[in-house]
């Protein structure tokens, strides 16, 4: 990924800095103000660690913010590991990481898991993102696909060639490469075109495909295969769009739309998404980590479409700042 640190986001740290010396001046403590200052002079003492995992992603979000937070906490040692939203959780419910990446909602068995552990946590919303369809930028013929002829790739017992996704493409077999099952793409790409995995009528996916839960690792496989197609966030395409190309996404108004900050946004992109982070309510209690949700929530407006994604609402931010008082 890019690496971040223009002027907007330096001016954000240095905004935060100045507002935790003024909290320290101010005297005036509800209980909930800024993590690790014990009083004043000691608003810059944060030490420690925070591990995060999950979302492949979330990831380059959470290390954009992780790589500004140090700057002015270089005693927190953030680790931003990518084990798949499926991955994160399963670390996350057995009490291994503070932080779960999660490019989905978390399952209800998954909060039972983390409710049987004794798993308290909070949810934020950190931004969107649209799930990009692709092919190597070698290939003509693709332009377009619905969500039909998408069901009909990604199926169990799918389409091995071209030609039996639409007649007019061309009798040339068909490399997958895709999202392992232990990924939140995987699990919203399912679940958006092939339908509830727990309701009968729903189609089951395919399993006969090169799998990764690591986007660079399907870029890779994509970009060297003519006739390739594949899935992943918005941002990988962004930053891979000189050896990919996006295959515009049709729904049920038949419009083909490609996908772009104003179509996710604006939910006109099919496949749109919520992206989140999840945090335990006992690592909340740790200063250091109390600190660098905070920089995360006020931090992620001014450097999210840097890293390749969409804002999410205001509120959503508003919302979480909140829940830290």
């Amino acid at each position: 990924m890019r690496r971040l640190g223009g002027r907007g986001i330096r001016w954000g740290a240095v905004s935060l800095a100045l507002a935790l010396v003024l909290a320290g001046c101010g005297g005036d403590d509800d209980g909930g103000g800024t993590a690790g200052t014990g009083g004043a002079g000691e608003q810059h003492t944060l030490s420690g660690s925070i591990s995060i995992d999950g979302s492949s992603t979330v990831a380059p979000v959470s290390e954009a913010i992780a790589e500004e937070f140090r700057k002015d906490h270089s005693a927190v040692n953030v680790s931003v590991g990518t084990s798949g939203t499926g991955g994160g959780f399963k670390k996350f419910c057995a009490n291994e990481i503070d932080i779960a990446d999660a490019s989905r909602p978390i399952k209800d068995e998954e909060k039972e898991a983390c409710a049987a552990a004794g798993v308290d946590f909070t949810e934020f919303r950190v931004g969107l993102d649209g799930l990009a369809i692709v092919t190597s930028a070698q290939n003509e013929f693709l332009q377009c696909l619905s969500i039909e002829q998408l069901a009909t790739i990604f199926k169990d017992g799918g389409a091995s060639t071209w030609n039996q996704v639409d007649p007019k493409f061309p009798n040339q077999k068909i490399a997958i490469f895709a999202p392992g099952s232990d990924s939140g793409t995987y699990d919203f790409f399912v679940e958006e075109v092939l339908g509830d995995p727990k309701k009968p009528e729903s189609l089951k996916p395919r399993s006969d495909y090169t799998a990764s839960e690591d986007d660079n690792t399907l870029v890779q496989g994509i970009k060297g295969e003519k006739n390739s197609w594949g899935y992943f966030g918005f941002a990988y395409f962004n930053e891979n769009k000189n050896v990919l190309k996006a295959i515009k996404v049709s729904g049920k108004d038949g419009k083909c739309v490609e996908p772009s900050d104003a179509t996710v946004e604006s939910g006109d992109y099919p496949l749109s998404r919520p992206l989140f982070i999840y945090v335990k309510k006992s690592a909340l209690a740790r200063p250091e980590v109390k600190e660098f949700v905070r920089f995360y929530l006020e931090t992620t407006p001014e450097i999210i479409t840097d890293v390749g994604y969409t804002a999410a609402p205001e509120e959503d931010y508003k919302s979480g700042l909140d829940q830290l008082k």
